[in-house]
């Protein structure tokens, strides 16, 4: 189906849907097309090219020559593509400015992981093989308690008595160092 451009005269006679209904058949898609190039988004270039015949509809009987109706949309279109950019320009600065930078870590962060890690290894090798062992297989590894008895070739009940243990003298041994950490 091929589309004719409207004769520009043509337009002065006929109302309003009419003639907008011609220009839209003949010029949607230069227009989409058009405002894709200014904004680089098919949906938000249809809805701009949508609102530019819908404002010429608006103001078709105040409009001084019908001749110059697709200047007046390829115009409007242009502007409002412009207008868009300014506000997606806004908008990402604005959730910039929302997005708080990280915290940058302070000078002793690292000494202080390190101290803390250096702690808590000292702590775990001054526990018996057995509770250290059983340790960390439970949490290095995430084993469950049948896993860690398998591996280690003791009973479940040998593992959770282990682990009791090796937790509550890490616990003692580790809080005083803990609390001066913090």
């Amino acid at each position: 189906m091929t589309i004719v451009d409207p004769d520009p005269l043509a337009l002065a006679s006929l109302t309003a849907d009419e003639a907008v209904s011609e220009l839209y058949a003949a010029h949607w898609r230069r227009l989409v097309r058009l405002s894709v190039l200014l904004v680089h988004d098919q949906g938000l270039a249809e809805e701009i090219t949508q609102d530019a015949f819908v404002a010429l509809h608006g103001r078709w009987s105040r409009l001084r020559s019908p001749e110059s109706a697709l200047a007046y949309l390829r115009q409007t279109v242009v502007n409002r593509s412009r207008s868009a950019l300014r506000h997606r320009k806004v908008v990402d600065r604005h959730a910039a400015r929302e997005r708080l930078p990280e915290p940058a870590p302070g000078a002793d962060d690292g000494v202080s992981a390190d101290v803390r890690r250096a702690e808590v290894l000292a702590a775990l090798h001054a526990l018996p093989r057995r509770q250290r062992e059983v340790l960390a297989l439970r949490y290095y590894l995430d084993l469950s308690e049948a896993d860690i008895a398998a591996t280690l070739g003791i009973s479940q009940g040998a593992v959770k008595s282990h682990a009791s243990r090796g937790s509550a003298t890490l616990r003692t041994h580790l809080a005083p160092h803990l609390e001066d950490l913090r």
